[in-house]
């Protein structure tokens, strides 16, 4: 058997063997290790399930996905219907901020957008509304953007200072305005002055510096 014919023969096996998918209705295609998926499915929940097990499957280098879900009669909804049910389901997630995100959903095809401060955040509010009757495509355009805490860049700042023995961070104030970080206060030197900046500039979430340090 070429390793194509071998490859497509595992990921059928996969996805006959994972009870959330009806393998029955999709075929699978490989050429050169990429594999592709087509059919019909009953659910996007189905469909993105279809997806994970193909990608489980060693050899497989690139996946298309060209499944078309075709919902029951049985589990249509309307899309303010399934707008609400969205919005619901993510006001009761508790790993995420309180209107952090938005939801859009035209023809059955729903968008996440927003900002979260860590990517198990979007992880999870992608998981909350996966699965919801009705949903035919999921679009994810959740921003990721780290939460600044002054007392973490602060303490940044000092772990720098210590490890090259450079003048004391307690000197240095922090401030911080969304992703700006304001240093102020006063430094020794050059080298002290580039540690507090370069500290600051590697605090995940930081766009801008602004340098207000003086020296003594």
């Amino acid at each position: 058997m070429t390793p194509d014919k071998t490859l497509q023969a595992s990921v059928v096996a996969e996805l006959t063997g994972d009870p959330s998918i009806n393998s029955a209705h999709i075929g699978v295609g490989v050429n050169e290790g990429v594999v592709t998926l087509s059919g019909v499915v009953d659910s996007f929940s189905e469909k993105w399930e279809a997806e994970r097990a193909a990608k489980r499957v060693q050899g497989v280098r690139a996946l298309a996905v060209e499944l078309k879900v075709q919902l029951q009669s049985t589990a249509e909804r309307s899309d303010s219907d399934l707008a609400r049910a969205a919005i619901s389901a993510l006001q009761w997630t508790r790993q995420l901020p309180a209107k952090a995100l938005h939801v859009l959903v035209e023809d059955g095809n729903m968008t996440l957008s927003g900002v979260v401060h860590w990517d198990f955040q979007r992880e999870a509010a992608l998981a909350t509304v996966r699965h919801l009757q009705g949903l035919r495509n999921l679009t994810d355009e959740i921003a990721v953007k780290p939460q600044i805490n002054c007392s973490a860049v602060a303490a940044d700042i000092e772990r720098a200072l210590q490890r090259r023995a450079h003048g004391d961070a307690r000197r240095i104030s922090v401030a911080v305005q969304g992703a700006t970080v304001t240093l102020s206060g006063e430094v020794d030197s050059w080298a002290e002055h580039g540690l507090a900046l370069q500290a600051a500039w590697n605090t995940p979430g930081v766009r801008h510096v602004h340098d207000e340090l003086s020296f003594d």
